[in-house]
């Protein structure tokens, strides 16, 4: 009989608690060896429930007495780089939790870092694991538009309670694989130090880490505006681009969708030398067209797009154990994301277009 995975969760708040740890907890092949999170009686609360062998409020600590294979990093977005670091020069596969940093030279320390030891690093994007969007990928690996040339990129939804920090509205904010334990932490969404900044690094990194799955694009230089009516970070974002290859792209992002059950607005409209793809989760669809006529219009149901996180921990798992050898959120696309992101940051606050 093989070992199980012997994980470690640093960051065990709303989201952790609530997807990842009751659909890893399923499994047969993962023993949770230790947590750590902020609060003794939070701590206690995740231990009783979850079995976990070992609980700290120090992340050095978990690391340093736990025997592990695998950590999940779901600390607050700038701290993502200290605690993913940490476990992956121990030699620990890491599932860290979007955005994967702040920060670009961060980000490529951590893709670095988990290239040279031959670890996974995974960054938990749930849509890429829609049937849909998996023969997206398919179509533009096989190079179904030729260059690209321009890219439309656009997200909206419901997060402005979490954004402007606001507790009544965030206690009735579920989960999505079990029971929630807590409400989400306002701070670690509405306060700009902790979060490090509002929609772009909340939800948009969804959508443009969708944009560099799918594509070989990179991002040159971005210039950005950014907007926060009644809140301290920002809830719209609007930003042209400049990629590498010559491209041009559009994106944008706004957070105050109502929360009537509406879907999730993810838009991908990608323009190359062959023709155009057109990707939506809100009214699931997936259609390429090219300039000599041709057409695939994929059969979706129209209701299949809602967001699911699902996939990312079972595929973080399967890669581990040797289930599976596609990473189908990889660090290399997660870092493509932040480096576009942390550009528009600088942008909005220098008022100037910032280079990658």
């Amino acid at each position: 009989m093989k070992r199980k995975v012997r994980l470690g969760v640093i960051g065990a708040g709303w989201w952790a608690t609530s997807n990842h740890l009751p659909l890893l907890a399923a499994r047969d092949d993962v023993e949770f060896v230790g947590v750590c999170r902020k609060g003794a009686d939070e701590l206690a609360l995740i231990r009783e429930r979850f079995g976990f062998a070992f609980a700290t409020e120090d992340a050095a600590e978990l690391l340093e007495r736990c025997e592990l294979d695998a950590v999940i990093v779901a600390s607050p977005h700038t701290i993502h780089y200290e605690h993913a670091r940490a476990a992956l020069e121990r030699g620990l596969h890491v599932m860290v939790e979007k955005p994967m940093t702040t920060r670009t030279d961060h980000a490529r320390e951590l893709v670095r870092l988990a290239d040279e030891r031959n670890l996974h690093l995974l960054v938990p994007y749930g849509w890429h694991h829609k049937p849909f969007i998996q023969e997206a990928k398919r179509l533009l690996d096989g190079h179904c538009l030729g260059e690209l040339q321009y890219v439309l990129c656009h997200m909206a939804s419901p997060i402005g309670a979490l954004l402007r920090g606001e507790p009544k509205q965030l206690d009735r904010i579920g989960g999505q694989a079990g029971e929630s334990l807590f409400a989400p932490e306002p701070a670690t969404w509405a306060d700009p130090v902790i979060a490090g900044g509002g929609y772009g690094h909340a939800q948009l990194t969804h959508a443009t880490g969708m944009l560099f799955w799918l594509t070989p694009l990179h991002a040159q230089s971005v210039f950005a505006r950014m907007s926060a009516p009644d809140a301290r970070v920002e809830l719209y974002d609007a930003m042209t681009v400049n990629f590498t290859n010559g491209a041009l792209g559009a994106v944008s992002g706004a957070g105050t969708m109502p929360r009537t059950g509406l879907p999730y607005q993810v838009d991908l409209r990608l323009f190359g030398a062959n023709g155009m793809l057109l990707l939506d989760t809100e009214r699931a669809r997936l259609e390429l067209h090219t300039h000599d006529g041709k057409q695939h219009i994929a059969e979706v149901d129209p209701a299949s797009g809602g967001y699911e996180c699902a996939g990312p921990p079972h595929n973080f798992i399967d890669l581990i154990v040797g289930k599976t050898e596609i990473n189908h959120s990889p660090g290399e696309a997660a870092l493509r994301s932040v480096e576009l992101l942390d550009a528009a940051y600088r942008s909005a606050a220098t008022g100037q277009v910032e280079a990658v």
